[in-house]
C-alpha cells in the first residue's frame, strides 16, 4: 500500500466533500443577503419568508460544511508533515489568517443572525448578513491565496532548506490566486443560483406557493446570469494564465502532445499516455489553442511530450475533467440566457423548469471538476515547480492511511446523508408562515 498514493486520495475525498458544501455557503449568503435587504427596504412579508427559508437551508449546509472543513487541516500535520515543515512559514500563515479571523468572524456574525432577530432592527439584522456573507467569501479568499501560492510560488526564498516568505504581499497579490479568486467566487454564486432556481422550479411544477418561488427564482436568475458570464471571462483569463506559467498542465487540459505552432484544439479525445499520442481524435480546430492560451493563432505551444516524463500530469483524467467543466460553462451561460427571457413567463415553461430542477447537480460537477484540473493538472507538484507530491507525505505506513481513508468514506458518507436529506426536507416542505419584524 502506497502512503504517497492512500494520502493523495485521502486528501482528495475530504477535499472535494467539503467542497460539496462550500460554494453553496458562498453564494447563497450573498443571494439571502439581498432577499432580507428587500424586506428591510420594503417591509413586504414574502422577502422575510424567502430570507427565513433560505437562511435555514444555508444554515444546514453550512454546519456540515464546517465539521468537513476541520479536518482537512489536520491532514498537513497527519499526512503532509514534510510539505508543512518545508512551505509551512508561507503556507501556515495564510491558513492561519483564515481560521483566526475570516472564519471567526463569519461563525460569530451567524450566531448573531440566528439568535438576533428580536433583538436587531431589520435593517440590523439584514447588515449582519451582509457581514456574514463578506466574511464567508474572505474566508474563501485565504484559501485560494494559499492554493495560489502552490499553483505558482512567489514571494519566498530558500533559507535553511526551508520556503521561508520573503514578501507577504507578493504573496497576497500573486495573479494566480487573484484570478482563482475572481473564477471560484462567482462559480460558487452560480452554484447557489441554481440550487434556489431547482428547488423553486419543483414548487412551481407543484403549483404550490406560487408568488414566494417566482420572486425566489427571477432573483436568483439574475445572479446566475451574471455569475455564468463572470465564471466563463474569468476562466478565460484564467486559462491565459496557465498556459505562461503552467505549460504542462495547458497540454494535459488539451491532450496537445507534441509542440507546434497554430496549435489546434480538439473537441473530443482518447489520450493514450503510455504511447503519448491520442488515440481517437474527432473535431479539430487549427490554431484555436494557439489563440485560447497566448491570443495568437500562430504562438507555439509546447506538447506534452517536452516535457520529462517524471514531470508530465495525468492526461486523461484532466483533459476529460477540462471538457466536462468547459461543457457544462457553456450550458449554464445558455439556461441563463434562456431564462432571463422567459423569466416572466415560467408557469407557462414547464420543460425549462423541469430541465432547471434536474439541473441542481451540475453546478456541483462543474466546480468539482475545475478543482480536479487545478489539483491534478498540477501533479506531479504540490507546490509547481518547488516541491513534488512524494517529497510531501508523512513518514508513514500505507496501512495506516488506509484506515483513516476508510473511517473518512463512512464518516463523511453520513454526515452528507444526513445533510442532503435535512436540506431536502425542509426545500420540499416549503416556507412557513412569519410575523413582521417588529424591532424599531
Amino acid at each position: 500500500m502506497d502512503p504517497v498514493f492512500l494520502s493523495r486520495l485521502q486528501f482528495a475525498v475530504a477535499t472535494m466533500f467539503h467542497f460539496l458544501f462550500v460554494p453553496l455557503t458562498l453564494g447563497l449568503s450573498i443571494i439571502i443577503a439581498w432577499m432580507e435587504t428587500q424586506y428591510a427596504r420594503t417591509g413586504d412579508k414574502v422577502y422575510l419568508q424567502m430570507t427565513k427559508f433560505w437562511g435555514k437551508l444555508f444554515l444546514i449546509n453550512f454546519a456540515v460544511g464546517v465539521v468537513t472543513g476541520i479536518t482537512l487541516e489536520f491532514q498537513f500535520g497527519t499526512n503532509w508533515s514534510r510539505y508543512s515543515e518545508y512551505v509551512g512559514d508561507v503556507f501556515g500563515s495564510l491558513l492561519a489568517i483564515e481560521a483566526s479571523v475570516a472564519f471567526f468572524l463569519e461563525s460569530t456574525f451567524i450566531g448573531i443572525w440566528i439568535f438576533g432577530w428580536k433583538k436587531l432592527s431589520a435593517k440590523a439584522h439584514a447588515g449582519v448578513m451582509w457581514l456574514v456573507a463578506i466574511a464567508g467569501n474572505f474566508s474563501a479568499v485565504w484559501i485560494l491565496t494559499a492554493n495560489g501560492f502552490m499553483q505558482h510560488p512567489v514571494g519566498y526564498t530558500i533559507r535553511n532548506g526551508r520556503a521561508e516568505m520573503s514578501n507577504f504581499f507578493e504573496v497576497l497579490f500573486n495573479k494566480f490566486g487573484l484570478l482563482e479568486i475572481a473564477h471560484v467566487l462567482p462559480s460558487a454564486c452560480l452554484l447557489a443560483a441554481f440550487f434556489v432556481m431547482g428547488i423553486s422550479a419543483w414548487h412551481l411544477l407543484k403549483k404550490q406557493h406560487i408568488d414566494f418561488f417566482h420572486r425566489s427564482f427571477k432573483i436568483a436568475l439574475v445572479f446566475g446570469l451574471v455569475a455564468s458570464l463572470l465564471t466563463g471571462f474569468t476562466g478565460d483569463l484564467h486559462g491565459t494564465h496557465v498556459a505562461e506559467v503552467q505549460p504542462a498542465k495547458l497540454a494535459a487540459m488539451e491532450a496537445h502532445w507534441e509542440t507546434k505552432s497554430s496549435a489546434p484544439i480538439i473537441m473530443f479525445a482518447i489520450p493514450d499516455e503510455d504511447s503519448g499520442k491520442n488515440l481517437i481524435e474527432i473535431g479539430s480546430i487549427p490554431g484555436l489553442l494557439s489563440f485560447l492560451g497566448f491570443h495568437d493563432f500562430n504562438a507555439t505551444v509546447r506538447g506534452i511530450n517536452d516535457f520529462p516524463a517524471d514531470e508530465r500530469p495525468p492526461v486523461l483524467i484532466t483533459f476529460a475533467a477540462f471538457r466536462i467543466m468547459v461543457g457544462l460553462g457553456t450550458l449554464f451561460i445558455i439556461l441563463m440566457v434562456y431564462g432571463w427571457f422567459r423569466r416572466e413567463k415560467l408557469m407557462e415553461s414547464p420543460l425549462f423548469l423541469k430541465i432547471m430542477l434536474f439541473s441542481i447537480p451540475l453546478p456541483y460537477i462543474a466546480i468539482e471538476m475545475g478543482w480536479v484540473v487545478a489539483e491534478v493538472g498540477r501533479q506531479p507538484w504540490i507546490v509547481y515547480g518547488l516541491m513534488k507530491t512524494s517529497e510531501a507525505v508523512s513518514p508513514i505506513a500505507g496501512y495506516q492511511v488506509m484506515i483513516s481513508l476508510i473511517a473518512f468514506i463512512v464518516i463523511y458518507g453520513l454526515l452528507g446523508g444526513v445533510g442532503y436529506y435535512l436540506i431536502a426536507k425542509n426545500a420540499v416542505k416549503g416556507p412557513l408562515p412569519v410575523k413582521i419584524h417588529v424591532k424599531n
